[in-house]
């Protein structure tokens, strides 16, 4: 699924129990349409002891549903949609759907 968001975004979670935190999107996992939202939807993962590391209770953010976030437009601070445009030079900018402006 071709999505409109990019890597260091700033985007609202719509639903579960983070609803209504916001994060940066640290990645994407493109063959589940899922991201990594910097601070959202933490997880505790218990490791095993190795040669190479200490084992324990390690805590790190799980992926989200694309659909689960919105965009979050640095001009107006509201979530929004957003709408491509090409512009008269040839080049494509995102624009938010609610205040107009290039994201």
């Amino acid at each position: 699924m071709k999505t409109k968001l990019k890597k260091g975004d700033l985007v609202k979670v719509l639903v579960g129990k983070d609803k209504g935190k916001t994060g940066k999107i640290i990645s994407f996992v493109p063959k589940k349409n899922r991201v990594i939202v910097e601070g959202i939807k933490i997880i505790k993962k218990h490791e095993k002891a190795t040669q190479t590391s200490k084992g324990g209770i390690i805590e790190k953010e799980a992926p989200i549903d694309i659909s689960n976030v919105m965009l979050v437009c640095p001009h107006c601070n509201k979530p929004t949609r957003v709408a491509s445009k090409i512009l008269d030079d040839g080049t494509k900018v995102r624009v938010c759907k609610k205040c107009n402006e290039t994201i």
